[in-house]
């Protein structure tokens, strides 16, 4: 069996670096234009450039998201950009928009362009005709079943890529209007307000200013809100389909979320590979996703739409059990001390919880903290001050610090 490329969202260069260290294969980004992730830091030519040569430094690939539906606005600068990319040494851009497609082939042919997930492809017939463009990859619809994904592997002879973990939309396969009609951002430009997440009521229109519920709730329902999809408990399954490559959804969530869960499935999907006759699910790596934010959890469209209750009616608030804390710039063994950049607030006598790559998460106690001077401090409250800390086990640059809400582990 081919292993199945694990593909993180990178945000920024930062999440990138990160992502490609604890165990990403691949990354996909967005530049400052073109992509439908507005809001995420995205990146400019010169850490477009920087990122590539990280990447494949380090034997990683860097995909780049071109996929909104174009309005005739955005066609005049696209051949540069796309030139740019091309380039730059990008491994493949992401399309949507069957316009920027016929760009991308007439202005670099030899670029690979994968087909976004917006093209909202859920039947072989579908992917055969973009396999007859060119196309070289296909992000699968989120609304297809393991089922029907296998059958597609079945009748088609190019790469599959599918969500197999975050964010779910109400909308079909993301492509959504609420957020233009109700705020002129259109989601399909990258500028979505997220108007799924929002609370809703009937209004009766001869009782204005009486809002009955959608549901039982009698403060209202948040019908559209959907739960996160997580299949990390499924690698058998995703493998067994012929997913090509296993993506994570979040260009717009933290470093600790990207370096967590990237780092649950890279254990996952390479316990599985070392013995797939004897694998057993390690209840850790669900520990380990369930410290990140999110909404409560679902397996999605996976296995049927009898099983698919995706809807969280009660809230829209994300779990956040833990708060990320900083990360470690540097180790300096013969003082047993590790240098920290602090992300939140902490201070002497939390309990920490030190992870990262290649560090066991181990609990530690603050015990004392001193600043960038060397001055003994209590607290480190200022955002990513440099504060040193004894530790009692050796740690690595990028290793990540987390504290539970209560102060205290399990």
């Amino acid at each position: 069996m081919r292993k199945p490329e694990l593909l993180a969202p990178a945000g920024d260069l930062e999440k990138l670096v990160m992502a490609i260290r604890y165990g990403a294969d691949a990354v996909y980004i967005g530049g400052r234009e073109f992509g439908l992730r507005a809001a995420a830091g995205n990146f400019d030519l010169s850490e477009m450039n920087r990122g590539i040569k990280f990447a494949h430094d380090h034997g990683a690939k860097v995909y780049v998201t071109v996929n909104i539906f174009a309005h005739n606005r955005h066609l005049s600068s696209l051949p540069e950009y796309l030139q740019k990319l091309a380039e730059l040494g990008v491994d493949a851009i992401l399309v949507s928009d069957p316009g920027i497609f016929a760009a991308a082939r007439e202005v670099v042919p030899g670029l690979p362009v994968h087909i976004s997930t917006q093209a909202n492809i859920t039947n072989w017939a579908s992917v055969k005709f973009w396999t007859d463009q060119g196309a070289e990859r296909i992000v699968l619809a989120r609304e297809l079943s393991i089922e029907e994904i296998t059958e597609i592997k079945a009748k088609t002879n190019i790469e599959l890529e599918a969500f197999i973990h975050g964010a779910m939309c109400i909308s079909y396969s993301g492509r959504c209007l609420l957020s233009n009609f109700m705020t002129g951002r259109s989601a399909n430009l990258g500028e979505c307000t997220q108007p799924c997440r929002w609370k809703y009521s009937i209004v009766e229109e001869k009782r204005p200013g009486q809002y009955f519920p959608v549901e039982e709730d009698s403060l209202g329902s948040y019908v559209f809100n959907s739960r996160d999809l997580c299949m990390i408990e499924h690698i058998p399954e995703l493998v067994k389909a012929g997913i090509d490559s296993f993506k994570i959804e979040g260009r717009m969530k933290s470093v600790h979320y990207v370096a967590t869960v990237i780092g649950a499935y890279r254990e996952a999907l390479d316990t599985y590979y070392a013995n797939p006759d004897t694998y057993t699910f390690d209840s850790r790596w669900m520990d380990e996703i369930h410290k990140v934010s999110h909404r409560e959890y679902t397996t999605g469209f996976f296995f049927g739409k009898e099983n698919m209750r995706g809807e969280k009616t009660d809230t829209s608030n994300y779990r956040r059990d833990y708060d990320f804390i900083g990360i470690v710039r540097e180790y300096i063994a013969e003082e047993g001390k590790a240098v920290i950049e602090q992300r939140n607030r902490f201070e002497v006598g939390d309990l920490l919880e030190i992870t990262g790559p290649e560090t066991r998460v181990f609990y530690q106690k603050v015990d004392s903290l001193s600043d960038a001077e060397g001055n003994a401090i209590d607290i480190a409250p200022h955002p990513q001050q440099i504060v040193t800390m004894p530790v009692d086990n050796p740690v690595k640059p990028l290793d990540m610090l987390r504290r539970e809400k209560s102060g205290k582990p399990d």
